[in-house]
């Protein structure tokens, strides 16, 4: 197995071990900040980087293999997903967020199944997919260390570093939620070629 590989699956590892942080209780906070969700946000940091990195390896060594293509979107989806439904769990972010992901996700995946499938293409990311992966990790990142929930600055009375965090998690998980709809869109419209005959 090569290194890009290996990266990959040291990211899906990492996700059981996100889950299990918030089990074991721990007390106290730093800057203001639960330990329980700093920790979480070092790890889902730490595999944030690994994205980056197994790709750059992959392409650059030319190690790109029929296991990675399937293995790293996988990794990238349970990684988000599951981070999302910790961060509704704890009443940071509404449900709606994560369940437009999930719904976007089932739709492109599919899309890309028959596109393989049917043509022997595999579908590469748009602009609207990569806008949202970039704002998706930053606003979970953000969000992670933000004492308030998503919006807050609208109903509550912040100020300071609380203001700043809150308006730049807020942000970024919006810009998210508009590139996660508009890369949805992008994938529905190639449908109409896709199953041009058969509808």
């Amino acid at each position: 197995m090569n290194l890009a590989n290996k990266l990959t699956l040291f990211r899906i590892i990492l996700v059981p071990i996100i889950l299990i942080i918030p089990l074991l209780n721990l007390q106290g906070e730093l800057w203001g900040v639960p330990v329980t969700y700093l920790i979480i946000d070092l790890i889902f940091i730490i595999a944030s980087i690994t994205d980056k990195l197994d790709g750059y390896i992959a392409r650059s060594r030319n190690q790109i293999t029929n296991f990675g293509k399937f293995l790293d979107p996988i990794a990238d989806k349970i990684l988000v997903i599951v981070s999302m439904l910790i961060l509704v769990e704890v009443g940071k972010i509404p449900a709606w967020i994560p369940a437009i992901v999930v719904i976007r996700e089932f739709i492109v995946s599919g899309y890309r199944l028959v596109s393989v499938e049917k043509n022997g293409k595999v579908i590469a990311a748009s602009v609207w997919g990569k806008i949202k992966t970039c704002t998706q990790m930053l606003g979970i990142i953000i969000a992670f260390i933000d004492a308030n929930s998503f919006g807050a600055i609208f109903s509550e009375n912040l100020s300071g570093g609380a203001f700043a965090l809150n308006l730049v998690s807020t942000v970024f998980l919006s810009i998210s939620v508009i590139a996660t709809i508009f890369s949805g869109i992008d994938y529905l419209k190639g449908c109409k070629e896709l199953f041009k005959g058969e509808i």
